[in-house]
């Protein structure tokens, strides 16, 4: 594991468990996550050493990335972790994917270079990575969120994550009226200009509200302009 992802998985240990307590004070179990952007399965751990998960589908777009998660997949032995090597969005046009030494930013927007955050990023990331290449840049094909969960017939959807660096909220109009069938998306959003998003919060915010969601969590990142949120169904009230 690379120093720098060691340093930021001691700050989010304490936020995860406010994550966690949250959601033990909805479920016992969970019969489904959809998990997009799973990364190195960071995320499936959490889940999966707090609750009995009957279905975990984690998506993730870069084929590097993948590698570590079917290692994570092989080491687990379970059944209910079903793992895709597939990008998500709200269309199917082929998009460009950028790979960054630090794995966990990569994403599907384009970087802004001239950024000051993403400069001071490089240099952290330069000194821990001993110069290892900033940017890989590849072509990818997203896949919808409505499409694939027509072809797995899946009915309910308990938790919704999407950490896409900057992608989520294409990720969530994907699901068009499919968002019904969740009860929870917990997301994160970043404020810093060193990806270029296309939308802003209150785009995000506004669009969940209108399709029957409220706030309902919200937690700041450690050590980024970021913040997580978790956006519950009013229709469980």
């Amino acid at each position: 594991m690379k120093l720098t992802v060691l340093i930021l998985s001691i700050f989010d240990f304490f936020n995860n468990k406010k994550i966690l307590n949250f959601f033990k004070s909805k479920f016992i179990g969970i019969e489904t996550i959809v998990d997009v952007g799973g990364n190195r399965g960071e995320t499936f751990d959490l889940f999966d050493k707090n609750f009995k998960v009957e279905n975990y589908y984690a998506f993730e777009a870069s084929p590097i990335n993948f590698k570590y998660l079917e290692k994570k997949k092989l080491r687990s032995n379970k059944k209910n972790f079903k793992i895709i090597n597939k990008a998500v969005g709200d269309n199917l046009e082929e998009t460009n994917f950028y790979q960054l030494s630090d794995a966990s930013s990569s994403t599907l927007n384009e970087i802004n270079k001239d950024s000051n955050y993403y400069k001071k990023k490089s240099l952290l990331i330069d000194f821990f990575t001993f110069g290892e290449p900033k940017t890989i840049q590849f072509k990818l094909k997203p896949i919808l969120l409505s499409d694939f969960i027509n072809s797995n017939s899946i009915k309910k959807i308990d938790i919704l994550k999407t950490d896409t660096e900057g992608y989520e909220f294409r990720v969530i109009k994907g699901l068009g009226d499919k968002i019904k069938i969740i009860d929870y998306i917990y997301f994160e959003h970043h404020y810093d200009d060193m990806i270029k998003k296309g939308y802003t919060f209150s785009m995000i915010h506004n669009y969940l509200e209108q399709n029957g969601f409220k706030k309902v969590f919200k937690l700041k990142m450690s050590f980024r302009k970021a913040f997580e949120y978790i956006y519950q169904n009013i229709n469980l009230d």
